[in-house]
């Protein structure tokens, strides 16, 4: 089968962390996966990888917060394969901390540009290739923080990810008339790198985290890779304008 007519799935900050356990799943689902991010030795060894249990996959390093980069670097993936069926816009972060009176404007654009303009910017250069898709979809990140408003320090990551949430639903919006489905997961506490400083630091209060969850555990990658999974497929071909929470129950608080 050429790769044309396989399915194709672009999964944007996937050189770690939930990022590369969406894209080897999607690789085991049969998807040939393009993954992005901007370490390009990281890249090159997460795609070893993939490769090596016969995942076809392709790394395309560009910044996801650069407008021109994110347009040219999509269109020249839909080119190559001639559609796009999943979009998952994986790629962003907390950024750092910054309480609002010392916030600088440059962190304040940056955050945003991280969570909230990289959607907008690969969305936008991916629905002329996800109309050519099947099933097409857009997979989005929220978190509980866009609820929240986000912890000490964390307001504007809340606040990018609030706009994640209502993004999702206008592409959702917009794009229902060409058959193309815009979802949103809101994972709650993964045990990655995102929390690396505190796991290093305070091992005890990272830890204790998991007594705040009903299920009693931190989540995994796998978790978020598993929903992402369903999203993604036929058996989700009703299913749009939706945030599925992968918390463990936490976002009801215990």
């Amino acid at each position: 089968m050429s790769k044309n007519k396989g399915k194709i799935a672009v999964v944007t900050g996937a050189t770690g962390g939930i990022g590369f356990s969406v894209a080897k799943r999607l690789g085991q689902d049969g998807y040939t996966v393009v993954i992005n991010g901007i370490e390009d030795a990281e890249g090159a060894k997460r795609i070893s990888e993939l490769t090596a249990v016969g995942i076809d996959a392709e790394y395309i390093g560009f910044d996801v917060t650069s407008e021109e980069a994110v347009t040219t670097n999509i269109k020249a993936i839909g080119e190559k394969y001639g559609k796009i069926d999943v979009l998952v816009n994986n790629a962003g972060g907390l950024g750092g901390r910054s309480r609002f009176e010392e916030m600088t404007t440059d962190f304040y654009r940056f955050v945003m540009a991280l969570n909230l303009d990289s959607v907008f910017f690969a969305s936008r250069a991916a629905i002329p290739f996800l109309k050519k898709g099947e099933h097409p979809s857009i997979i989005n990140y929220t978190s509980n923080a866009g609820w929240t408003a986000g912890g000490p320090g964390a307001g504007i990551y809340g606040t990018s990810k609030a706009g994640v949430h209502a993004i999702t639903r206008a592409l959702a919006k917009d794009l229902a008339e060409y058959g193309i489905r815009a979802n949103a997961v809101s994972p709650g506490t993964i045990d990655t790198d995102f929390h690396k400083q505190i796991k290093s630091t305070k091992p005890e209060v990272f830890a204790s985290w998991a007594n705040n969850i009903m299920l009693g555990r931190l989540g995994q990658p796998e978790d978020v890779a598993g929903v992402i999974s369903f999203l993604a497929s036929k058996d989700a071909s009703f299913i749009t304008a939706e945030t599925i929470q992968i918390g463990g129950g936490q976002a009801l608080g215990i």
